[in-house]
């Protein structure tokens, strides 16, 4: 059964915004069907005879001896059951890290669900990635293995390079999440440290023929940077490496063992990750199978039928999430009271993936900070609305994917004695959200495409010309 969207609290009591609210939630149900990996690898995938297709890439299977499938992510539950339904009897075995809170978990006659921690690396990754390695063994050139590889895979796929410890990798993970890098930043120093990613699990497969399905969770798709690129070539460097831990004053916070891991590896051009010239990528494809734009779209033909002018303004919002939630506040009054970019009804639906630089101690996430800091910009500015969700299920350290507001959000807020500025100073949008029932609820969906933010500005006469229509 697919996650649901639902808000925490009840919405009978809203009169105002009732109808929108309803209709961005199925719009965020529709956006997460369409990240669904069994969905995703049933409509991309197809076995014509011993051919398995993939887009542009065809495998003859009878050419294999085995047919090995091992990787990690979020997603892996769901693509190791779409890819075993598929092709059933021809999977020798196979082994792949998934997240330890997934609940319930499906059966699987040929392939092991190994549980593995996120988003701090534990252990239990580390011992997942050994079981494969021994799964595949020695390579040969009649292997085929099936890389199964979505958002959540670096943490969920943890081996420290041998100089380094997995306490060096937490530590860093730790730092890094905690200090508003970017996604593809905090992965080219987890590439750097690790002993399979940046192109290294290629390396170890060699000279098997690797078939690696990828979901992304990075914005822009690049590669090379989802789940830190366990079998792509990596196009960042241990230099890279040191500018960003230098970056964001982090350099004098880790270990000596990953400051001597770093500046050996920038002095000894062997010690690189592999490069695309490598010949560990001869036999090696790599086919990005679900996106981020998949869902933005599917959200933004739902809002259509409904007559919503719709526009999905970008797939690769980036920055602070306060510094976001105030821009799309002014693109909100845009629309309102100036028709742009599109006049009303009109929804616009965006995706990508925000940080919060944390400064205080409260709870809560990307997602919610930013809904919260857009709430001042729509405070009493009439029928709209906005919500903002994490694909994933998991909004940060909570248990919520996100957070709706409208125009009467803090004001609802301030008859309940809530200081919205102090909760927003705080980074305590979890909190401000629960009080108000404005919590976007999903639990762990299964999957990973970033974020989904949905704007919504209406008329008053939507109904009415639904009914008329």
């Amino acid at each position: 059964m697919e996650p649901k969207v639902k808000l925490l609290g009840s919405s009978k009591r809203r009169r105002y915004c009732a109808e929108c609210r309803r209709d961005i939630i199925q719009a965020l149900n529709e956006a997460l069907h369409a990240a669904n990996p069994k969905t995703i690898l049933k409509r991309k995938i197809k076995l014509k005879g011993s051919d398995l297709i993939v887009d542009s890439v065809k495998l003859d299977l009878s050419r294999y001896e085995r047919i090995l499938v091992i990787g990690g992510g979020k997603a892996s539950v769901g693509m190791a059951v779409a890819i075993e339904q598929i092709l059933g009897e021809r999977i020798k075995a196979g082994i792949v890290n998934i997240p330890d809170y997934l609940k319930p978990r499906p059966k699987s006659n040929r392939i092991e669900f190994h549980e593995a921690t996120h988003p701090i690396p534990s252990s239990k990754g580390v011992d997942g990635v050994r079981k494969m390695l021994k799964l595949v063994g020695k390579p040969s050139i009649k292997d085929l293995v099936i890389c199964l590889i979505s958002g959540g895979g670096s943490a969920l796929l943890p081996m420290p390079l041998e100089t380094l410890t997995l306490s060096d990798e937490r530590n860093i993970t730790e730092l890094l999440l905690q200090s508003g890098a970017k996604i593809s930043e905090i992965n080219t120093v987890r590439k750097h440290l690790s002993a399979i990613k940046g192109g290294r699990l290629a390396q170890k497969l060699y000279p098997a023929t690797i078939l690696s399905l990828i979901i992304s969770d990075v914005v822009g798709d690049k590669l090379d940077a989802i789940a830190s690129g366990p079998t792509v070539p990596d196009s960042t460097t241990y230099a890279d490496t040191k500018e960003i831990l230098m970056r964001y004053r982090l350099w004098n916070k880790v270990s000596s063992r990953i400051k001597n891991a770093v500046n050996l590896g920038a002095s000894d051009r062997s010690r690189e990750t592999p490069k695309p010239d490598s010949k560990v990528f001869n036999h090696v494809f790599n086919v990005l199978i679900g996106t981020n734009k998949q869902s933005c779209v599917a959200a933004a033909q739902y809002l259509k039928k409904l007559g919503y002018n719709t526009y999905v303004l970008s797939t690769h919002i980036q920055g602070e999430a306060k510094d976001v939630g105030i821009i799309f506040a002014g693109i909100l009054s845009d629309m309102r009271t100036n028709g742009f970019p599109i006049s009303s009804p009109a929804a616009i639906i965006a995706g990508g993936e925000t940080t919060v630089t944390l400064a205080g101690h409260g709870k809560g996430g990307r997602n919610q900070e930013l809904v919260l800091s857009a709430a001042f910009g729509i405070d009493h500015l009439p029928n709209v609305i906005l919500a903002s969700m994490g694909t994933d299920g998991v909004d940060g350290p909570t248990d919520a994917a996100g957070a709706i507001a409208d125009t009467e959000t803090l004001e609802r807020a301030r008859k309940r004695g809530m200081d919205a500025e102090l909760f927003l100073r705080s980074h305590d949008s979890y909190n401000f959200f629960k009080r108000l029932g404005d919590l976007i609820i999903t639990g762990p969906t299964g999957t990973n495409v970033n974020d989904i933010m949905i704007l919504v500005a209406s008329k008053e006469s939507l109904t009415r010309r639904r009914k008329s229509g």
